[in-house]
């Protein structure tokens, strides 16, 4: 999750959207982790503003995937 509170990984993904050529590169949140992560927590969870909430990260990377993107894991 792409949290604004804890992300460790902030500055790096604000550093690769600046870097990417305009418009070219998008970070998605799920929206059910999101869900989740809130009902656990009890409050309120904001995402980075370089994310988009999508309403869930699995179909949304099959999306993609069946218009030609790929998908790796480190």
């Amino acid at each position: 999750m792409l949290r604004a509170d804890t992300s460790p990984v902030q500055d790096r993904i604000k550093s690769l959207k600046d870097a990417a050529f305009p418009s070219k590169i998008q970070f998605s949140a799920c929206n059910n982790t999101k869900e989740g992560m809130e009902k656990k927590e009890g409050h309120p969870i904001k995402v980075l503003a370089d994310a988009v909430v999508v309403p869930s990260g699995v179909v949304r990377l099959m999306e993609l995937q069946e218009k030609g993107w790929s998908y790796l894991r480190p």
